[in-house]
């Protein structure tokens, strides 16, 4: 039997990512999404006329028990109250990134998650990127020796700042480019090499009118010697490469952001057989200098999150993305944070 799905807002991240990676993954079914938007409730019908479109999450919980899931996209100061309520009524929970504004509201989700022994499942899909997969077979295969140093960027053009609660200078909103795009780049890092143990950070709000931080870069020290350097911006004219990771043996480069995303907003779904296979002109590059060559990139892969959500609920393997790297990426966050007001270099277990 299929596992009932109730997706909690309709937004960029409802419409691009859930839904159609819910509904294209065998065994998940998507029973109904929240939004109170017209428009947007027109949008669900039009694509997902099995769906039942409800105004307010309230008729949700009124029903708990018609759903074996609740997965909540809706804007990030409501995550952690969301998740809350449905745990309460006896749902298990996905949490798209970050999974709380703060570190102890993430670990006061965690109790509760334990308490009522029901998953909260973060949605850290870039886990699936196919460089990101690609970065990971090669670390792990030893082709590049000892990971000296990973250079990763997520960075965009984007002038003009907008309206919206991303852009709000509101801690409750969690808005700003270290809560957008650090989330994917830190939790990356967390998952090749593990917790840092230093954090260091400069941090601006670059942009004319911005009230939030728009231009970061952080560099995290990890046990063994291993430094990740990642930059997340909105204000870069020309993008650096999407990885540079060097290694004791050979580095691998690679251009360009991984193409599910445009593709899941050109309306494309893993089920089309081009989803998620780069083209070779946009392989990345493996070797040393005078003796590189192309690097195959991995399929990307968002579907998969989904899959491991299905085997989790059904007792078959566990979640895949442990609530406890979202917590470790959100007090990573808070020490860039402080590091870029104090300059200096942080522990993130020092967070609060």
């Amino acid at each position: 039997m299929d596992l009932r799905v109730a997706l909690i807002g309709y937004g960029t991240g409802g419409s691009v990512f859930h839904a159609p990676l819910i509904s294209s993954v065998p065994g998940l079914r998507l029973a109904a999404v929240v939004t109170g938007d017209p428009e947007r409730q027109r949008a669900v019908r039009d694509r997902y006329p099995e769906a039942k479109v409800l105004a307010a999450a309230d008729r949700l919980w009124e029903a708990s028990g018609a759903y074996d899931l609740v997965v909540v996209a809706a804007p990030n100061r409501q995550h952690v109250p969301l998740a809350r309520t449905a745990l309460t009524s006896g749902l298990p929970v996905v949490v798209d990134k970050p999974a709380a504004a703060s570190a102890a509201d993430a670990r006061s989700l965690a109790a509760l998650s334990a308490v009522r022994g029901l998953p909260v499942i973060p949605f850290h899909n870039r886990r699936w990127d196919g460089d990101y997969r690609t970065a990971w077979r090669l670390i792990a295969s030893g082709a590049l020796g000892d990971v000296l140093r990973l250079e990763s960027r997520f960075e965009r053009w984007r002038p003009e700042v907008r309206a919206g609660w991303k852009e709000s200078g509101d801690p409750r909103d969690a808005g700003g480019i270290l809560h957008d795009l650090g989330p994917h780049l830190i939790d990356q890092a967390v998952a090749l090499f593990g917790r840092p143990e230093r954090v260091y950070a400069e941090v601006d709000a670059r942009r004319r009118g911005a009230a939030a931080a728009d231009d970061a870069f952080v560099a995290l020290t990890h046990r063994g010697g291993t430094r990740c350097h990642l930059w997340m911006s909105a204000t870069a004219a020309r993008p650096g490469p999407r990885f540079r990771i060097l290694g004791s043996r050979a580095a691998y480069t690679v251009s360009g952001m991984d193409g599910q995303e445009n593709a899941l907003r050109a309306g494309l779904t893993p089920q089309d057989p081009e989803y998620g296979v780069t083209p070779p002109e946009a392989y990345g590059r493996l070797g040393t200098p005078g003796d590189d060559r192309p690097e195959p990139t991995e399929n990307g892969a968002y579907q998969d999150f989904y899959a491991g959500v299905g085997r989790a609920l059904r007792g078959e393997g566990p979640p895949p993305v442990d609530l406890g790297d979202a917590i470790t990426g959100l007090e990573v966050i808070e020490a860039a944070i402080r590091s870029a007001q104090d300059g200096t270099v942080t522990d993130p277990g020092a967070s609060t």
